[in-house]
């Protein structure tokens, strides 16, 4: 009998045990790497190599970086090139949500409100090189599925050509595989073949794809053409990335393969991330650490921060490995101790200019990235907020040496080579004894208080005692430990608002608070045991994002509007959707915030909310749409003109059990589970939202 709701999974949240193997390496079977005793808030190769340009020995051979190597996207001449379009600016004033909110339900289905429609875009295996050649489930094979659109989609992007509003640029994350799901006749992951692993590793990564406007409607298809000069496919396979910053060179990122230090193969777990003024993509590399086996060899001194990093350092192989060694052995650090400091960046890929190696920033800091947003400060400097995606982790916020230039694209894209790492430190403004880990809103009405960001690193000088430059920016975390950053229940995506300079932070759930010996509640994550997450609202001191002190509140605490300790902005609960574990947040022109949701521990399944956040309708949130069965909603992206809303439904039918053979969702195609890219509109040309 097939189980039409996920099972509990080892978060205690509704999230299933597949989805804690395949996303995160079954973190929460683990303490929480953060054992540092900061105080919760209750107590105060060469500039001309090829981007594919690698020489492999052997299957098992460790990877040499070569010169050369086939692109697999023809040069586009740039004066040919179009230019990426200008950001889009908020409207003149703030919009009310007007469509009706769908309930909540258990469909293998996307569920969209009356007036809406959608669409699946682009999906797991199909073609995004020219010439790709067409999915074949039973045949699958590296070499296909490097031209082929890659799995479990999550950060999704769309940059149009110019300002007509008709052609872009799709550009999404593929954070993690699953296997069960992937391969027919699956037994086990020992018994993959290493083809099938080298399937799985070029399943990662991210696609390049040009969509186009269907008619004059909100719907978006991919183009279709013999010449695709701007698809692309960045795998953890072969694509080269180009290390910048100061941990280039440095000998914690150099290997026998790269023995500068400036060049890695690959990326991993790449989760959320944003969209730049100068029209790049930067993406967040989260889970790296599960890739990884061989941590019982590495030297005794180098442990503790591979455990800071969740790397296993007790076994040669963590449980549930993927086992990667047996397709490159760089992923066994008993022989490449470094290979693991290579990830845990933020990526930044630039999608106009399809020769270009993306990037990976040093300067910003290595941790569990969820992604990273900017804005640029009244200054002109740029200014870009992470959150680090683990229980009891840290918020932070980078501000850029250079300004952002308007129109002068060369200088911008040097932007996040260099510049100032900042973590928060934050303190709630009622009485310890009023935060009760009961949810209840203290006397003056509010979750709320001031914060200050800790300067960690500024360019070339180091502001935390006993660390080097090279030592903050390869294990942050242990930076932020020293200077007791505030430990926060799971920081994710983190988007500022261009309408209000605010910032807002999902904080998706912990179910450790309070738990135990774990750290107990505070005001900025006031619920015991939270399973169902809160949003964090950040509101920089005079508006200068360049600053180093902030108020802060808490406009959403998340659960049932019936139970007593969920909280919506002060809006009337009987009118607002039920909403559980906040995953991404974006914003539409009108300022109206966009959460998706991730592990819904409400019983049903994930869908995207809307609600505005200012004025007498704040807190109005409501459910837009749902996905289908076992899947979670990644994204959004909310076109400039307001008329589309993207979604990345990712592992829809990760449910134990379920296999490509016998799948629990038949999402979209009714055959078997994959993900996908989905667009939804609404039917008489209008804004998606308000």
């Amino acid at each position: 009998m097939r189980r039409l709701l996920p099972l509990l999974g080892h978060s205690g949240g509704s999230r299933d045990a597949m989805t804690c193997l395949y996303r995160c390496g079954n973190a929460c079977d683990h303490p929480a790497p953060n054992t540092s005793d900061n105080p919760y808030l209750g107590d105060v190769v060469n500039a001309s190599m090829s981007r594919r340009g690698v020489m492999r020995a052997g299957a098992a051979g460790a990877l040499v970086l070569g010169v050369g190597g086939a692109s697999a996207a023809a040069a586009v001449p740039a004066a040919a090139a179009p230019v990426p379009a200008t950001a889009p600016k908020p409207a003149g004033k703030a919009g009310k949500i007007s469509f009706k909110a769908i309930p909540p339900n258990t469909l293998d289905n996307l569920v969209v409100p009356n007036g809406y429609d959608s669409a699946v875009v682009i999906r797991w295996g199909d073609p995004v090189v020219a010439g790709a050649p067409d999915f074949d489930l039973g045949g699958q094979t590296a070499k296909r599925q490097s031209q082929q659109f890659g799995y479990n989609n999550d950060f999704v992007g769309v940059l149009p050509f110019g300002n007509s509003g008709d052609r872009a640029l799709l550009v999404v994350n593929h954070e993690y595989t699953n296997e069960e799901l992937m391969f027919p006749g699956f037994t086990s992951l020992d018994a993959l073949t290493v083809e099938q692993i080298k399937v799985a590793m070029a399943a990662h990564g991210l696609s390049v794809v040009e969509i186009e406007r269907a008619g004059r409607t909100g719907q978006w298809t991919p183009v279709r053409s013999k010449r695709l000069p701007y698809n692309k496919r960045i795998t953890a396979l072969e694509t080269v990335f180009k290390l910048t910053g100061p941990v280039v060179g440095t000998s914690a990122v150099k290997t026998a393969a790269d023995p500068r230090g400036q060049w890695v193969i690959g990326t991993l777990n790449n989760c959320a991330g944003g969209v730049t003024p100068w029209g790049t993509v930067l993406s967040g590399e989260e889970n790296f650490n599960q890739y990884f086996v061989g941590g019982d060899a590495v030297a005794e001194a180098d442990k503790p921060k591979l455990n800071r990093y969740g790397i296993t350092t007790t076994a040669r192989y963590p449980s549930g490995s993927r086992k990667w060694d047996r397709a490159q052995e760089r992923f066994d650090l008993a022989k490449h101790p470094n290979e693991a400091n290579r990830f845990g960046w933020i990526v930044e890929v630039d999608p106009f200019d399809p020769d270009a190696p993306p990037r990976k920033h040093t300067a910003m800091g290595r941790f569990k990235h969820e992604g990273a947003n900017v804005i640029v400060a009244k200054s002109g400097h740029v200014v870009a907020y992470m959150g680090d995606d683990e229980r009891f982790d840290y918020l932070y916020k980078f501000v850029s040496e250079k300004k952002y230039r308007p129109g002068d694209r060369r200088h911008n894209l040097t932007l996040l080579e260099s510049g100032t790492l900042y973590v928060a430190q934050v303190t709630g403004d009622s009485p310890a004894a009023e935060i009760d880990g009961t949810g209840k809103l203290p006397s003056d009405g509010a979750f709320d208080g001031t914060g200050k960001w800790i300067k960690l690193v500024s360019g070339n000088k180091s502001f935390v005692p006993g660390m080097t430059v090279a030592d903050i920016l390869t294990w942050t975390r242990l930076a932020g430990d020293a200077v007791k950053a505030t430990k926060m229940d799971r920081p994710e995506d983190v988007q500022p608002s261009l309408r209000t300079g605010k910032i807002y932070a999902a904080m998706t759930n912990n179910t450790n608070r309070a738990v135990g010996t774990n750290p107990g509640v505070d005001e900025a994550n006031p619920r015991s045991a939270n399973k169902h997450g809160h949003i964090f609202e950040i509101t920089e001191d005079k508006g200068d994002h360049t600053g180093e002190s902030f108020t802060w509140t808490l406009p959403i605490v998340c659960g049932d509007p019936a139970a007593a300790d969920t909280y919506f902005g002060g809006y009337d609960k009987t009118a607002v959707s039920p909403i559980s574990c906040p995953d991404n947040v974006a914003f539409d022109s009108a300022g109206n915030l966009w959460i998706s949701t991730d592990g819904n521990a409400l019983g049903t399944n994930d869908g995207l909310f809307a609600t505005p956040i200012e004025g007498s309708e704040r807190g109005h949130l409501r459910q837009f749409l749902t996905v289908p069965r076992g899947a979670e909603t990644c994204g959004p992206f909310i076109t400039g003109d307001d008329r589309s809303v993207f979604v990345a439904v990712q592992h829809p039918g990760e449910i134990s059990g379920a296999t490509v053979d016998k799948p629990v969702s038949t999402w979209p195609d009714g055959d078997y589970a994959k993900p996908a890219v989905v667009v939804s509109w609404r039917l008489d040309g209008g804004p998606i939202g308000s």
